[in-house]
């Protein structure tokens, strides 16, 4: 059996109920990431998206929740985590094609197909750097595997002409991303991600463009909660994150 039994699924909101997702009670769950993610792509109507490693498809639905009219394509190398991906797509009634495989070896069904817009959310965290997660499939999810500049390479390769990929990950990380994306992809900018002002911005969003030829930018970094500290039970987010996490709105980028 490739799928995860139903009595260790729980069914869960996205987008302010826009979305309800199935995920493993005790394997890796998808928290504010891939929703930001999601919400920082501009896609429109009738272009094509990719998400690499979609797990349940958090972000690749949101995304489709979002913008109508997008065709959608995810990889995915656990196959437990693609059946969901199926499933949750066919649940939200979004027409879209998951495909079993490793970005490190794309299946010819991937080879075939290029792409508007690509979006990652690899894994954080060296495997060797941390101690091993009880689940499998949230050690997969979490711990390194493949390296960054592997996932950049799937991108350069399957992006369209001026195609953009985004991904979110550790600002740790940020220097690995760079690195990877030179002389493959341009127009590189990146949106720090600040759980609250004052401090130092442990993620972000990293938009690059196949073809692109504008200079490097680094935005201000986006503050996601009110307040200098959580002061009381409940979400204190800020009123965009709010609008993007409850309402299904666009991350927009700074002009």
């Amino acid at each position: 059996m490739t799928g995860f039994p139903d009595d260790q699924l729980s069914l869960d909101a996205f987008l302010g109920g826009k979305l309800f997702l199935l995920q493993p009670k005790s394997g890796y769950r998808a928290g504010v990431d891939p929703v930001l993610l999601a919400a920082s792509v501009p896609a429109r109507a009738g272009e094509t998206v990719l998400d690499m490693g979609c797990g349940a498809g958090a972000a690749l639905l949101c995304l489709g929740t979002r913008v109508p009219g997008l065709t959608l394509a995810g990889l995915e190398v656990q196959p437990a985590y693609a059946d969901l991906a199926r499933r949750n797509a066919a649940r939200a009634g979004l027409d879209a094609r998951i495909i079993d495989g490793d970005l490190t070896a794309p299946p010819p069904d991937l080879r075939q197909l290029s792409f508007h817009h690509i979006v990652a959310n690899p894994p954080y965290f060296d495997p060797s750097a941390r101690i091993r997660a009880a689940d499998d499939g949230r050690e997969r999810a979490l711990a390194e595997v493949a390296p960054l500049s592997a996932w950049v390479d799937c991108a350069a390769r399957r992006l369209r002409p001026r195609g953009y990929l985004h991904v979110i990950q550790r600002t740790d990380r940020l220097p690995d991303l760079l690195a990877a994306a030179a002389g493959r992809l341009g127009s590189v900018e990146v949106l720090p991600l600040a759980a609250r002002v004052g401090r130092a911005p442990e993620h972000v969003i990293f938009r690059a463009r196949k073809d692109g030829r504008a200079p490097f930018r680094l935005h201000a970094p986006l503050i996601l909660h009110q307040g200098a500290r959580h002061l009381a039970d409940g979400e204190d987010y800020s009123t965009e994150i709010a609008a993007v996490l409850r309402h299904g709105n666009i991350l927009p980028w700074p002009g």
